[in-house]
């Protein structure tokens, strides 16, 4: 497995007014999309390319375009859905797929209760986007639906994560599974994970930031 903390003063700017409890919800919509196509940049450098010949207003020239088939973004349910913009504008091509799971705030196990993925994923490259990698239960599960279903390699993007919660990742699929590579690429990598299985010093729940609280 690989991780990439995205290090560039721009991510550092936005990702410190996301965690200021006095962003407003707006805001940090706002700031969340921009970031993520931030993240969206470096996680999609390993995408592989063809050349193809075209012609430009001077002469005939030879350019490169994304391969076949197109990507697979898939926002985890229901805090990745604010993610998702950001990471569209990026690769517009890209098919959308979606995966809800509902954390229980006692046990923190992750269920699953909404599956809408191509039942064959064979050749794609699959990107999963999940706002907090805390405990790794969530991630773990996308990525292994993703695998099983025959992904090229899997990209979670993620604005913040856990030590926990990569240590969990790197366990279940550190030796690339199958040679399937996963990577999480994130914004920054924070201290720990508090006894309610919240990221610190986080930014709180980012679902509820987004789209306010159920």
């Amino acid at each position: 497995m690989q991780t990439l903390v995205a290090d560039h003063p721009l991510v550092a700017h936005k990702l410190t007014t996301l965690r200021d409890l006095r962003t407003p919800t707006p805001e940090f919509r706002r700031l969340a999309d921009e970031l993520v196509t931030l993240l969206a940049y470096e996680a999609t450098r390993h995408l592989e390319v063809v050349p193809v010949d075209i012609e430009t207003p001077v002469t005939a020239a030879v350019g490169m375009r994304l391969s076949d088939p197109a990507p697979m973004i898939v926002p985890v349910l229901r805090a990745g859905i604010g993610m998702l913009d950001g990471m569209v504008r990026l690769l517009p091509g890209s098919a959308v797929g979606f995966v809800g799971l509902a954390r229980d705030e006692t046990t923190l196990i992750a269920s699953t209760y909404a599956d809408r993925l191509p039942i064959d994923l064979a050749g794609r490259e699959v990107f999963v986007l999940d706002p907090m990698l805390a405990t790794g239960g969530t991630l773990e599960t996308v990525i292994r639906m993703a695998i099983d279903r025959g992904a090229a390699g899997v990209t979670a993007v993620c604005l913040l994560a856990a030590p926990e919660g990569l240590a969990r990742i790197e366990e279940a699929f550190g030796d690339e599974e199958g040679g399937i590579p996963i990577r999480v690429v994130t914004a920054a990598i924070d201290e720990r994970l508090n006894e309610r299985g919240y990221i610190v010093p986080g930014l709180g729940d980012a679902g509820d930031r987004l789209f306010g609280e159920v």
